[in-house]
């Protein structure tokens, strides 16, 4: 790879898909850097149904395959948002030497101590999903696993408050039902490993006006497992991707000049 060029590899939140990023991917690769934003599975349009994810690995498995394929010295940047901070931390623990570091954006970020929903499950509240849809399904050996289907009135309040009221649209035309990942049972028990997706650089970006992981929980999170950068977007609510994307790619470019 040419010289000050990145890779990034993009992880979508919850519900969300791959179409998340179409307004930051072109303005980083304007700037010379190379972007690729996946859709984990049962999201975007992967042709995957919600009831074949069995695991974590399961739902993760777009971004592994997409991190196995590239070359022994390739370093990438990922970028989590919010849940996607879970498989990112999953890709880590895979593939630690693949990663120059991880950017946790209003995210999830688990720690090398506990499951890896722990972290949202102690320190985010539960809020008044509204019209958020859960069901349950069937799997091999567990029991149940759990599904959320984003409502298009909680995202208007919680998410996409500060977003152009077309991206909410387009929101609403493109959520599909996911993993519950704020429940162990698809995070699974175990924790994600100090020598592994411990020893890889972290950084997080705090979203000021975030109405469901609201700043004092963003900075429980942080304060949990300290990352080596924590930077901050003011005016951004939970979608900075599209209420913020000029101030988020800033970010993202002094990341990776530094990483």
């Amino acid at each position: 790879m040419e010289k000050n060029k990145t890779r990034f590899v993009f992880v979508h939140g919850v519900c969300h898909g791959a179409w998340s990023w179409y307004k930051v991917k072109p303005i980083l690769e304007e700037a010379g850097h190379s972007v690729t934003a996946i859709d984990l599975a049962a999201s975007g349009i992967s042709t995957s149904k919600v009831e074949e994810i069995q695991s974590l690995k399961d739902y993760s498995k777009p971004l592994l395959e997409v991190l196995s394929s590239f070359g022994p010295d390739e370093k990438v940047i990922l970028v989590a948002h919010s849940m996607g901070g879970i498989p990112a931390a999953l890709a880590a623990d895979i593939f630690p030497s693949k990663i120059a570091a991880i950017v946790f954006l209003t995210a999830t970020m688990p720690d090398t101590k506990n499951p890896p929903a722990y972290v949202f499950e102690k320190f985010v509240p539960p809020e008044e999903m509204m019209d958020t849809v859960f069901h349950s399904y069937e799997t091999h050996d567990d029991g149940p696993l759990n599904t959320v289907l984003l409502g298009p009135k909680f995202m208007a309040k919680n998410l996409y408050q500060l977003s152009p009221i077309q991206d909410l649209e387009l929101a609403k035309m493109l959520v599909r039902e996911n993993p519950a990942l704020a429940t162990n049972n698809i995070g699974g028990t175990k924790p994600f490993s100090e020598e592994r997706y411990g020893s890889v650089t972290r950084i997080y970006i705090i979203c000021g006006e975030d109405n469901f992981v609201r700043q004092e929980y963003q900075r429980l999170i942080i304060n949990n497992f300290r990352p080596k950068q924590v930077m901050e977007i003011k005016d951004a609510d939970h979608m900075p991707m599209f209420s913020k994307p000029q101030e988020l790619c800033a970010c993202l470019l002094e990341i990776a000049d530094k990483y």
